[in-house]
């Protein structure tokens, strides 16, 4: 099957939109993270969290990247679940530690499930399907273990 440039452009299109929404969760990431280190500031995970804001902060740079050579503008800010997110985690923060890391795991978790969707749509390029599946995707599992050990141990 032959695609004409119109099927080619909405590919594309469809393609950078989806890494677009990758990319607002990892903005989204970025400024939960930093809201719990700020609450986390004395405790000794607070290197770990920091570590994790780092991999998020590289994921969003990798994805703004991708959107680009795609011939896309990347999204600049979160939007409207990044102002969901922060307001759901400053409520956790004021629970307590365990609340908040449980919080951040819920985070991490639907990033999966989006991760997960992007992979199985038939609409999103290989080249994208790499990057969530070899390099993104295994950062969040990575993410879920490391909170975990914290949420035991707080």
């Amino acid at each position: 099957m032959t695609l004409d440039m119109t099927q080619v452009t909405d590919y594309k299109n469809h393609c950078i939109d989806v890494c677009n929404s990758l990319l607002r969760g990892e903005l989204s990431a970025v400024e939960t993270y930093s809201q719990v280190i700020g609450k986390f500031s004395t405790d000794p995970q607070v290197e770990e969290l920091k570590l994790i804001r780092e991999e998020h902060v590289r994921s969003a740079e990798e994805l703004r990247l991708n959107v680009i050579s795609m011939g896309g503008t990347p999204e600049v800010n979160s939007g409207v679940w990044g102002a969901f997110a922060n307001t759901f985690q400053a409520a956790a923060n004021l629970i307590g530690d365990t609340v908040a890391l449980a919080s951040l795991i819920q985070g991490e978790e639907h990033g999966l499930s989006e991760f997960d969707a992007a992979l199985s749509d038939q609409e999103v390029m290989p080249v994208c399907k790499d990057l969530i599946q070899y390099k993104l995707r295994p950062r969040l599992e990575e993410h879920i273990v490391k909170l975990t050990a914290l949420k035991q141990v707080a």
